[in-house]
């Protein structure tokens, strides 16, 4: 089968690649702004998802068996709310099965702690309202779709969250870690391999995929620092509620029903942090 990724050259879209490959797929990626170290596994596609025209000559040409949207258009509405819902109907009119990433920040993390995949959106900044109307607009076109939200990604010492936790603890940036703000990490290889897993089951519909421990995102830099042999004391702490920083405090996403879907299991950041768990399950 042809496997389309598009933003095959983030920190997700390089695993899902990767997985893929592994898994017999012709993979097809897509870029942006940063051109990927090119391979002869791959063909690489350069697509501005805000070009319509573009992504029908794409579509046309790849003629994907599955498409996974791991892309990051931040708070830019055009990219990240209105981009994956034209991506939709180009799957359904092409026969595609779509997996449309999602975050859990749209959720306000205010009048309650635990969010299952029956709760509705709440979200209180751009990126997160643009998220929200994405998977709203997604399943409006396709309600095969599979939009999945997740928390913050984690893994192979890649991911934003720890090369923050190096540069905060050798002081190349300043900054606090919030201890107050609340979310359920996940491994990056765990995340992937139930993206393609919720593809191949036919999975429609919201679904949960974030890590099984909640915890702030102070103690998750105080695990990748003991991971990686680093001093935790030089992680300063900070309180969300005291920043100008806009965002949702405790947000825990539940899992537990999109788990029962799946092979694999969405570990926690206690056990994948841990120095020998830090690999690929399988």
């Amino acid at each position: 089968m042809t496997t389309l990724i598009i933003g095959g050259s983030g920190f997700l879209g390089t695993e899902l690649i990767r997985q893929a490959r592994a898994a017999g797929h012709r993979t097809v990626a897509t870029y942006h702004a940063t051109a990927p170290a090119f391979t002869s596994e791959t063909a690489w596609y350069r697509l501005d998802l805000r070009d319509e025209k573009g992504l029908a000559v794409a579509m046309a040409e790849i003629r994907p068996s599955l498409i996974i949207n791991a892309s990051s258009g931040g708070a830019d509405w055009a990219t990240t709310a209105e981009a994956p819902v034209r991506l939709a109907m180009a799957a359904r009119r092409h026969g595609s099965r779509c997996v449309q990433v999602s975050t859990d920040a749209v959720f306000s993390g205010t009048g309650r702690a635990c969010y299952d995949e029956s709760c509705l959106p709440d979200p209180i900044t751009t990126y997160g309202a643009a998220k929200a109307a994405a998977e709203t607009g997604v399943l409006a076109v396709y309600p095969e779709a599979a939009v999945v939200r997740t928390s913050l990604i984690i893994g192979r010492r890649r991911s934003t969250h720890e090369r923050l936790v190096h540069q905060l603890i050798v002081g190349t940036t300043e900054g606090v870690l919030f201890t107050d703000d609340i979310r359920c990490p996940v491994h990056v290889a765990d995340l992937t391999a139930a993206l393609l897993e919720l593809a191949e089951n036919g999975a429609a519909g919201v679904q949960h995929a974030a890590g099984a421990d909640a915890v702030s995102r102070h103690e998750l830099g105080v695990l990748i620092a003991r991971r990686d042999g680093l001093d935790a004391t030089r992680l300063a702490a900070g309180l969300r509620a005291d920043s100008r920083l806009p965002g949702p405090l405790d947000v825990r996403l539940d899992s537990r029903t999109t788990q029962h879907l799946l092979r694999t299991r969405l570990r926690g950041a206690h056990e994948f942090l841990a120095a020998c768990e830090d690999e690929p399950q399988g």
